[in-house]
């Protein structure tokens, strides 16, 4: 129904129904970025959406990379592309830095390590335009990072709903469907005055908690999965184990912010890792913890083999086998994170500023 109803072009509604396009303002935190910020800027500025009512703002956290090099000749040749600095070094502050400079009426929150489709600008307006949505986002296609078994199987694996749930800004939809988040985001710049900035203690996850703030204050936020973004997952299991337990450590964070509300997906990683912890201190001294250890072994294994069995059927048999490390390394990972979290964020009551809560961030 969905998109019946709302296929239209962006050229048919440039032409009949919006002869003034609103301004949007792009903002893009990064923070060393040198390898990857000339291909996003570069996908940004070939979109449809015309030059003269876009304006790109590149927030950059002082990187002491070749970040500011590459962008020099992208400002130079457009003065829509402009450089903010954000001292804090943090997403959620580079964020905010950019929604405080943007002109524009809506704010598209765009990333670093992506490229986007040409139409994605102008699809994303459109859709907020037309539907009532105060958020509107489209779905992440996840390249592998190098041509090995294990890059190719990270690849699959943040995109599998047995890897990450049902995430459908990962896994695909069908049809334009309401979600509870989108990735990154194209807003209304009026949500952040009805409900705020960014969370600048979530240094993770701060999309996720002001989406799910944005709900809870009756806002609507759409996924239209015929647009679509482009990146590459993590090359390796350690990087993919590392930011994966950097999600789940500010989960609890998230959950506490937003008054104890928690979905089956944020609870599944810590109730997995929290039962085998206990199973297997129990078993120690309990035969029957040690055949309950057993059992959730057995419930693990057999859907992951099974996943893995299909991915080397369609990937081949190297990528099928490294699929059996990678969904085990995303759940033990992200629930590992989640545990420490809420030891320091709801146990301990840390806060970052204390520097306990804090946790070395990697790209």
């Amino acid at each position: 129904m969905f998109r019946n109803f709302w296929n239209v072009s962006f050229r048919q509604l440039d032409r009949v129904n919006n002869p003034g396009l609103p301004l949007v303002s792009v903002v893009i935190p990064c923070r060393n970025e040198g390898k990857w910020i000339g291909p996003c800027l570069e996908s940004i500025l070939a979109n449809d959406y015309p030059r003269e009512r876009l304006e790109i703002l590149v927030v950059d956290g002082m990187s002491d990379d070749e970040t500011r090099k590459a962008l020099r000749p992208f400002m130079e040749q457009d003065a829509s592309v402009k450089l903010l600095d954000n001292p804090k070094k943090t997403t959620p502050a580079a964020l905010n830095v950019g929604i405080a400079a943007a002109r524009g009426e809506i704010i598209m929150r765009m990333d670093a390590h992506y490229q986007y489709a040409t139409d994605y600008v102008s699809q994303l307006v459109s859709w907020l335009e037309r539907s009532g949505a105060d958020n509107v986002g489209g779905c992440l296609i996840m390249g592998p990072a190098k041509e090995t078994a294990i890059a190719r199987a990270i690849a699959i694996g943040v995109s599998h709903p047995l890897g990450i749930g049902n995430a459908y800004y990962r896994i695909g939809a069908s049809e334009p469907r309401w979600v509870d988040t989108v990735p990154f985001g194209c807003y209304r710049k009026e949500v952040f005055v009805r409900i705020g900035l960014f969370d600048e203690e979530l240094v993770r996850n701060q999309d996720i908690e002001l989406n799910l703030r944005l709900r809870r204050a009756g806002g609507k936020i759409l996924l239209v999965p015929d647009v679509v973004l482009y990146g590459h997952a993590r090359e390796s299991l350690s990087k993919l184990c590392r930011m994966y337990y950097q999600y789940g450590y500010f989960n609890p964070l998230v959950i506490k912010k937003l008054g104890g509300r928690v979905t089956l997906r944020q609870t599944a990683t810590p109730a997995f890792v929290a039962s085998l912890l206990v199973c297997g201190l129990c078993a120690i001294w309990f035969p029957l913890a040690a055949w309950l250890l057993t059992a959730i072994f057995v419930a693990y294994g057999v859907p992951v083999l099974i996943a893995s069995a299909a991915v080397a059927r369609k990937h081949g048999i190297s990528c099928g086998l490294a699929m059996c490390a990678v969904f085990p390394a995303l759940h033990l990972s992200h629930g590992l994170g989640c545990l420490k979290g809420l030891i320091d964020w709801i146990v301990l009551r840390r806060k970052m500023k204390d520097g306990g809560g804090a946790i070395p961030l990697t790209r």
